[in-house]
């Protein structure tokens, strides 16, 4: 399936598991993403995301937003969205 680049994994929070991910294209709760990165790789569909702890159903170009994930991202890894 083709992805599009949306953004870059900026931060990681252990506790809860949640992504800070500066956005370079548009994502909606229910898109379905990719995280790749050196030792990262990970599917999945954004079940939620804030912006400022507060929960937002999508976000544009230039957010930053924070995303549950299932397990560790690192800093640097790029985020696709699959279409």
């Amino acid at each position: 399936m083709p992805e599009i680049e949306v953004g870059k994994v900026k931060d990681f929070f252990a506790r809860p598991v949640v992504a800070g991910i500066d956005l370079t294209g548009s994502l909606k709760v229910g898109d379905k993403i990719h995280i790749k990165g050196h030792t990262t790789d990970i599917e999945m569909v954004v079940a939620s995301m804030q912006i400022n702890n507060v929960n937002v159903t999508e976000a544009k170009a230039g957010d930053s937003v924070g995303i549950k994930v299932p397990d560790r991202v690192r800093p640097g890894d790029k985020v696709y969205k699959v279409t």
